[in-house]
């Protein structure tokens, strides 16, 4: 067993690892990832992939045909789920400026704070290898950090006896059971309001009004102020509904520390392809998710554009659902009509759970695992994955070209329809 997997199923893309295959599931090696391991034991083989029309199986090519047909028929699609790679996202921008399609990810809501917040004023960040190399400070602000990214103090070395990290602060959260044992821990519990505990902590720095102090929080701005590089660590996925305020708030306070010593703020979100997908379409459109692509251009409303406003709205006549990684993160309910690209375990939960109604499904590959391919990591970097094992499916990017082709003669058709008329 060589290690040199690299695993797919949260946004740290942690490499170095190796796989067995097991009677019906890939078995890991060198890390005792609950993250890991559970995305391998949902994606065990227990017969083999299927496609299907509103329940019954059939040919992959017959789907795809009738995926093409019931797209064409759509005046205002969505693109939704977007759990994909690179390829996937390139192809799929390409669908979505030939239909008109709108497209938000799955995850559209927690990603957006992150967004908002860096579109309104900007950040200072930083990589997992400067936080490694650098950080004599690390505070993991609302977020345990491991709960949902178990290798995150491994990946930064903190658990190495020469991390230059002196001290871990968790404010707002107690600390974690699965944590580094060599750095010093303190754990400020707060007021229970986050956002009110760090305008306190802006106030304790004179970034901000505040009234009443509290000492747990003025000794944190020391530390911070006396740290030579200090990370603050946060989580989108924990934040609550007007998120963008706390991150805006978040990156008051590391401007202001950059005033005299360094400091960077580090997210942890952007899995399932979120971070990679809000990349590809940037760069093709100018404009990031949440928007509408057609030939007189690309809209962007991050409110109006919502993923799941739009289908609660029935602002859209389909669904178009890509989701290669967790067959268990089904497309939302909705009568609309839908069209799903997923797992094979997907397949089998949607027609276990009735809800193949209205739906064509069509098997493809997960990247890292049933496909080579690339991930944006949380940090900005763009790692390559190797496939684990070889099942014939075929990528997202595969399934989406084909899409296309069918498309050309349906959307014809349909012109020419319009134009009798």
């Amino acid at each position: 067993m060589e290690p040199d997997w690299t695993c797919p199923f949260c946004s740290l893309l942690c490499d170095g690892f190796a796989l067995e295959r097991g009677p019906q599931a890939l078995v890991l090696h060198g890390s005792d990832c609950p993250r890991a391991r559970a995305g391998l034991a949902a994606q065990a083989r227990h017969e083999a992939p299927a496609a299907w029309i509103d329940g019954t199986v059939v040919a992959p090519e017959e789907a795809l045909a009738e995926a093409a047909r019931r797209l064409a028929q759509w005046r205002q699609p969505l693109l939704g789920g977007l759990g994909t790679d690179m390829a996937g996202a390139r192809a799929l921008f390409r669908l979505a400026a030939r239909t008109g399609a709108l497209y938000d990810h799955g995850d559209g809501e927690t990603l957006l704070h992150g967004l908002r917040a860096l579109q309104d004023r900007g950040q200072w960040y930083t990589t997992l290898a400067e936080i490694r190399a650098r950080a004599d400070l690390v505070v993991c602000v609302g977020t345990q950090a491991v709960a949902h990214y178990p290798e995150f103090f491994r990946r930064c070395g903190l658990d190495r006896p020469d991390t230059p990290c002196r001290r871990l602060v968790f404010l707002g959260v107690d600390a974690p059971a699965r944590r580094p044992q060599n750095v010093p821990l303190q754990c400020i519990p707060g007021s229970g309001d986050l956002l009110a505990d760090l305008q306190q902590l802006a106030a304790c720095l004179g970034t901000a009004p505040g009234g009443r102090r509290e000492p747990e929080l003025a000794s944190l701005a020391a530390l911070l102020r006396e740290a030579r590089y200090a990370v603050l660590v946060w989580e989108s996925a924990t934040l609550p509904a007007h998120g963008a305020l706390f991150v805006e708030l978040l990156n008051l306070v590391v401007a202001t520390l950059n005033g005299s010593t360094r400091a960077a703020s580090f997210a942890l979100g952007g899995s399932d392809g979120a971070y990679t997908v809000q990349q590809v379409f940037t760069w093709l459109s100018g404009l990031p998710l949440r928007s509408r692509a057609s030939a007189a251009g690309v809209e962007h409303d991050p409110v109006r554009f919502g993923g799941q406003r739009l289908l609660d709205e029935h602002a859209v006549d389909g669904l178009l659902w890509v989701w290669s990684f967790a067959p268990e993160r089904l497309p939302p309910t909705t009568p609309l009509p839908r069209i799903v690209l997923g797992p094979p375990g997907m397949g089998l939960r949607l027609r276990q759970a009735e809800a193949a109604r209205h739906c064509v499904f069509l098997p493809v590959a997960t990247p890292g695992l049933d496909a080579a391919g690339h991930l944006f990591r949380t940090d900005g970097v763009v790692v390559p994955l190797v496939a684990a094992r070889d099942e014939g499916l075929p990528g997202v990017d595969r399934v989406v070209v084909r899409l296309l082709e069918q498309l050309e003669p349906q959307h014809a058709a349909r012109s020419l329809g319009e134009v009798a008329k």
